[in-house]
């Protein structure tokens, strides 16, 4: 039998936290829950979960200085994370701060339990490989052959 993938969920709301693990446990997920950014930075730090469901506004520390903390941190800088909000003004900003995924509060359950399962199949992706196109161009390729295929 494999393990199940954990997931932390860092949410100060106990009923978003209760439903979240819900649909993460039926979904085959074991989750750790945390109340608050602090809390949920010495769990993940702790127990390296495989994801991590992080809501914006919370006490003590909130969910960008919690991302900004995982990002800085040698240990726990590569662990996805999935921003949630109820305020769509807050997702452009978590995924410039370093959130794979946003999602919207009230949050659709099918939804969020395929977008950990995206954010963390991601992370089992190979590494691009150096160069891209710029590489590509650069090889010294002088022509190709392009053939419409119907």
């Amino acid at each position: 039998m494999t393990e199940k993938s954990r997931i932390l969920v860092v949410d100060d709301e106990p009923d978003i936290r209760e439903g979240v693990s819900r649909w993460l446990n039926a979904a085959g997920y074991e989750t750790l829950i945390a109340g608050n950014g602090e809390e949920g930075m010495a769990t993940a730090s702790q127990d390296m979960p495989q994801a991590i469901l992080l809501d914006v506004l919370m006490p003590k520390k909130d969910g960008m200085e919690t991302l900004a903390e995982l990002r800085a941190s040698k240990e726990t800088r590569n662990i996805p994370v999935v921003m949630l909000s109820a305020s769509l003004r807050d997702e452009q900003r978590a995924l410039d701060a370093g959130a794979k995924f946003f999602v919207q509060k009230p949050y659709d359950g099918k939804k969020l339990v395929s977008t950990v399962k995206a954010a963390i199949d991601q992370t089992k992706l190979p590494p691009a490989k150096a160069g891209g196109f710029e590489s590509f161009v650069s090889s010294g390729l002088k022509s190709f052959t392009y053939e419409e295929v119907t």
